[in-house]
Order: C-alpha cells, then sequence, then structure tokens
C-alpha cells in the first residue's frame, strides 16, 4: 500500500508539473494581465494536482521513513524525462539517459527495503 500511495503522489506532481508547462506555453505570445493568466485551466489542474500530490505524499510518510520515501521522489525525473521525450518532443542525449538508468536503480534497490 505504501508504495502504491508513493507511485500516486509520483503521478500526481508529474502532472502537476506537464500542467505548468501547458499553463506557461498558453501564455506564451500572448499579451495578457494575470487575471487572464489566473483563468488559465492548465494553471488549476496544475494547482489541484500538486495539491493531492502533496496531501498523498503526507499519507507516503505516516508509512515509510523519509529516508526510503524521499528518495524515490526521483522517479518524477524518470517520468518527467519520459514525457518531455514522447509528449514534448525534447531531444534527450545519451548521458541524460544514462541518469535515468541510475536513478531507475536507485529506485529498485530502495524499494526492496520498503
Amino acid at each position: 500500500m505504501s508504495l502504491l500511495l508513493l507511485l500516486i503522489a509520483c503521478l500526481l506532481t508529474c502532472l502537476g508539473q506537464v500542467a505548468q508547462k501547458y499553463a506557461v506555453e498558453s501564455w506564451r505570445g500572448a499579451d495578457s494581465s494575470w487575471a487572464d493568466k489566473l483563468r488559465t485551466p492548465w494553471l488549476w489542474v496544475a494547482l489541484c494536482a500538486l495539491g493531492a500530490g502533496l496531501l498523498v505524499w503526507l499519507l507516503v510518510l505516516q508509512r515509510l521513513d523519509v529516508g526510503i520515501a524521499y528518495p524515490m521522489l526521483s522517479l518524477n525525473f524518470v517520468i518527467i524525462t519520459l514525457i518531455a521525450r514522447f509528449v514534448f518532443r525534447e531531444h534527450i542525449d545519451r548521458r541524460h539517459w544514462f541518469g535515468v538508468a541510475l536513478v531507475l536503480g536507485g529506485v529498485a534497490l530502495l524499494g526492496q527495503h520498503a
């Protein structure tokens, strides 16, 4: 159950980060006021996802040691890298992929203790 909650916290956080990207992209080139920017749906998706992610994260911290839980949030780097590559069509170099592989290895090692 703890690992499932951790995965949900990661996914909500990633959703929030992607929604932030979409929000600022929608502002690009637009001469809009802050009031207009605050009405951007993607901004509200980001706020809701990040808020929900925070609440789930608090549940995770009740169940797992912070020394195990927090490093496992590095899964966010993996998920966001995949989204950057396949959704935003960003170039990811070999060194970055190697870092992703190292993160996955570390998460696998930590997951054995959780």
